[in-house]
């Protein structure tokens, strides 16, 4: 499976943590890691997956000499933001580490397409009581994987 895993550029030192256990998590299950390619939250993620001797995939807004050391693949767009929607279109489900106004774009393109979003400290976006989702906001890393990992597997 392939999760994207969105959030702040600038992150203070335990949302960092807390991404890059993401990621680890993730290298540890076997799955793939997709995100913006850069700093912050997505270059925690991709540390913590690289790690665990799995593959980061980064999506970046303009060149591939921009991606953070611990790209695998990177992805050259130059498009800028308007690269969001690619991040969460190539995972099957979401987790969100903080973030600004991009990762709230990012939550909304995400829920937007039907990927399920766990959410660690970042934006409440409640579902609309008719079906559609919102951002499931877990406590952990670690639940947030668990979630993800349960959503997709249970469509």
């Amino acid at each position: 499976m392939r999760v994207s895993v969105i959030g702040g550029s600038t992150v203070t030192e335990a949302e960092y943590r807390r991404a890059r256990e993401v990621g680890r998590l993730l290298g540890e299950r076997g799955h793939e890691l997709v995100c913006g390619g850069r700093g912050g939250a997505m270059e925690a993620a991709c540390r913590g997956v690289r790690e665990a001797e799995g593959h980061a995939i980064g999506i970046l807004p303009g060149g591939r000499e921009g991606a953070n050391e611990y790209v695998d693949t990177a992805i050259a767009t130059r498009v800028g933001s308007a690269r969001n929607p690619m991040v969460v279109m190539n995972g099957d489900g979401v987790v969100a580490v903080d973030g600004g106004p991009g990762t709230l774009s990012e939550i909304g393109h995400a829920l937007d397409f039907g990927r399920p979003v766990a959410g660690l400290d970042t934006h409440r976006v409640e579902g609309n009581g008719t079906g559609d989702p919102g951002v499931e906001h877990v406590g952990s890393p670690v639940a947030a994987v668990d979630y993800v990992e349960r959503a997709v597997r249970e469509g």
